[in-house]
Order: C-alpha cells, then sequence, then structure tokens
C-alpha cells in the first residue's frame, strides 16, 4: 500500500514539475501526448509512455539547418498549438541552432553550432530545411563560407539521427524543376543514404513532432516506407481520406472553378487534384489548428501532390491524377436527369387507354355481380341459397 502511494506521489510531483516547465496544465500536456500517440498509430494507453519520455528523458540537442527553400516548414512549425512553440520545442528539444529562430548571428551563431556538436557528439539531432545545389561545386548556397554540401555533410557525420523535412530537402522539391539550374537535391541524395523524410511544402508540424516524439519515447526513429517517410504520416492516399470522396464515388465533379459543383463541395479530379496518387496524412491532421476543412482541398484548391516526387511541382495543375487504387466505373448517372415532355397526341392516346381500361373495369364489376345473382359457386348468393 505504501508503495503504491509513493508511486502516486512520484507521478504527481513529475506532472507539477511538467506543468511548471511547459506552462501548460496536466489536461493539455496529456491530451498532446495522446495526439502524438495517435497520430504515430500507436495502440490505446501509449500516451502514458510518451508522456513519461517527454517527462524524464534529457532534451535532444537539434541541429536546424537552412538551405534553398521558402521557409515555409519552419514558419509551419511556429502555428503549432498543442502546446504552442516556445513552450514546446523550447522545452521538449534543445534547439541549438536554428538560422530563422536565433538571436546570435555571423560568427556567434556559427561558434553555437560548432559547440553544439561537440557538447552532443553522436546524439544531436539534424534537421535539414531546403533543398542542397550541387552544381559548379555547391557555389549556389553558402552558410558561414561554407557550401551547403560542404555543412550539411559535416554535420551529419556526427548526428544521431538526420530528418528532411518538407519537400525540398525530401526530393528536391521546386527548387529541382527543371531545368534545375543550380542542381538541386534532396539530403538523402547528398549524404549517399537513406534519412527519414517529413515531405510536404510545408508538412504538418505534427508529423514533425510526433517523430521527435517517437525518437523520444523509443530511443529511435519511426517506421518509414521506400521514400524515408513515417508510415504513421504517408502510407494512406489522400484520396482514402478525403471528405469529398464520396462525390466521387456518386460521380459528381467540380468541372471549373466557381462553377456549381465547386461551389457545393463536389470532387476536384478533374480539376486537377492529386490526391489520387498522393501519400499524406492532410484531410486527418489538417492545417493551421482552425478547424476543419483547413487544408487545400478542403478549402476548394485541388492537391497538388508535394509529398511525391514526380507529382509536386512536376505535373501540371489541371493534368488528372494517375488512380492508384480506384478505377470510376465507365458511365455515370447525370447529376440531374433531364424529364422527357409529352406531346398533345401522345396525352390523348393515355386518356383513350385509359379510358378503355376503366370502362372495361366497370364491365368486369357488372358482369360478377350478374354472376352473383345468378347463384354460381364463389359467390356470396351461392352461401345464401345453400343456407
Amino acid at each position: 500500500m505504501s508503495e503504491t502511494i509513493f508511486d502516486l506521489q512520484r507521478e504527481e510531483d513529475a506532472f507539477a514539475v511538467v506543468e511548471q516547465r511547459l506552462q501548460i496544465s496536466r489536461r493539455e500536456f496529456m491530451q498532446f501526448c495522446a495526439a502524438v500517440a495517435a497520430t504515430m498509430g500507436l495502440p490505446a494507453g501509449a500516451e502514458a509512455a510518451v508522456a513519461k519520455a517527454i517527462e524524464q528523458a534529457q532534451r535532444p540537442s537539434v541541429i536546424w539547418l537552412h538551405f534553398q527553400e521558402c521557409t515555409g516548414c519552419s514558419e509551419s512549425l511556429l502555428r503549432a498549438e498543442h502546446p504552442t512553440l516556445e513552450k514546446l520545442i523550447l522545452d521538449v528539444i534543445s534547439l541549438d541552432y536554428h538560422e530563422t529562430l536565433f538571436v546570435a548571428a555571423g560568427h556567434q551563431a556559427e561558434a553555437a553550432r560548432k559547440s553544439a556538436m561537440q557538447a552532443h557528439k553522436g546524439k544531436y539531432v539534424l534537421v535539414v530545411e531546403g533543398a542542397i545545389p550541387v552544381k559548379e561545386n555547391g557555389i549556389y548556397c553558402k552558410i558561414g563560407g561554407k557550401t551547403a554540401v560542404d555543412l550539411v555533410k559535416e554535420c551529419a557525420a556526427d548526428a544521431a539521427a538526420v530528418i528532411a523535412i518538407g519537400s525540398c530537402a525530401s526530393w528536391g522539391g521546386m527548387p529541382s524543376t527543371g531545368p534545375n539550374p543550380t542542381g538541386a537535391s534532396s539530403v538523402a541524395e547528398v549524404l549517399g543514404k537513406p534519412v527519414v523524410t517529413i515531405p510536404g511544402c510545408p508538412p504538418s508540424p505534427y508529423n514533425f513532432l510526433a517523430t521527435v516524439v517517437h525518437f523520444l519515447t523509443f530511443g529511435k526513429l519511426p517506421e518509414v516506407d521506400q521514400l524515408g517517410r513515417p508510415k504513421f504520416a504517408y502510407s494512406r492516399l489522400i484520396h482514402d481520406n478525403c471528405e469529398r470522396r464520396a462525390h466521387f464515388d456518386a460521380g459528381r465533379f467540380a468541372i471549373e472553378f466557381g462553377d456549381t459543383g465547386h461551389r457545393q463541395g463536389y470532387c476536384l479530379y478533374k480539376l486537377g487534384c492529386k490526391g489520387p496518387e498522393t501519400f499524406a496524412n492532410c484531410p486527418t491532421q489538417l492545417f493551421g489548428d482552425a478547424g476543419p476543412g483547413t487544408w487545400p482541398v478542403g478549402c476548394g484548391h485541388p492537391c497538388i501532390g508535394c509529398t511525391e516526387k514526380g507529382v509536386g511541382f512536376a505535373k501540371p495543375i489541371h493534368q488528372t491524377a494517375v488512380l492508384k487504387n480506384v478505377v470510376p466505373p465507365l458511365s455515370y448517372p447525370r447529376i440531374v436527369e433531364e424529364q422527357g415532355g409529352t406531346s398533345f397526341a401522345a396525352a390523348a392516346a393515355l386518356a383513350a387507354i385509359a379510358g378503355a381500361a376503366a370502362g372495361g373495369a366497370a364491365m368486369l364489376a357488372k358482369n360478377l355481380g350478374k354472376q352473383a345473382e345468378d347463384g354460381k359457386p364463389g359467390t356470396p348468393a351461392t352461401n345464401q341459397k345453400a343456407d
């Protein structure tokens, strides 16, 4: 009994520390842990393991590099709400180098990066945002006097894990579109080895947070597909979970932007939506914590396939997608079937047929009554005579 009380008290103390450190209530903290566990596809009850890892694990050092990109991935991360960035990222992880969020600049910033790499050698997490130009010996992107190629190789050498965040870092993204004058390449291509990729333009910040928390909880990165994407976020086609899927199955499509079908929320397949060939959890994870429909297709714009190499920034927006797992039937009924009209002659003919049918029914009733009066079997009159 005393051991149970001791364990409960220890748990209370741990929660009190978390509440003070993250400036959030216990309820909010457990909601966050449950959301992360659900995002990773963990079974019920796993939020306890996630909470314990965040409470007790030493904050991993994170070095975040920027190359050819728009900083949209970092901007997306800034809008995380469960809890907010300053309460989570700066407490759950130790963000030791990030050019956008850094107060330091110039030599001080570079000194902080090198100091973090030395102090946490073999233990820090390297996050790369942006494609890496490789043409002309990488001269198209330099930071602190070093090319992006040299910098990413230097930082990756002693990293415990490498995460490529955003489509640019994951497979080249927009900078790699033809003719690709700078030779923009992915992190994996430059390092010559697989890395965890979290594509999207931008990706949901919770896909990144869930990946980091998985590393904290289990001491390893989550299971990934053949492209290095975490399966908990990229194992299902967008088409599978799209709120417009029922319209696709029923053959209801928007044909033009602003037409009746578009305004009524019909499927955007014929407008070039790439959801049927794009793997991501956008329909379920959404963006910006602003409520239902807060993702491109929910807002009325076709998916551009930004998480897929060879689709996003490669196929024209209006080009229809390759259907991966569902082929619609060859024909659909029209949404509003035309109603046939009736000519005067046809109406007259129908009236004559109806009149003839009514006359025939009257004669039949008359004959039946006559048979009853004659006392033929099977009629009420016959039964009376039998009595």
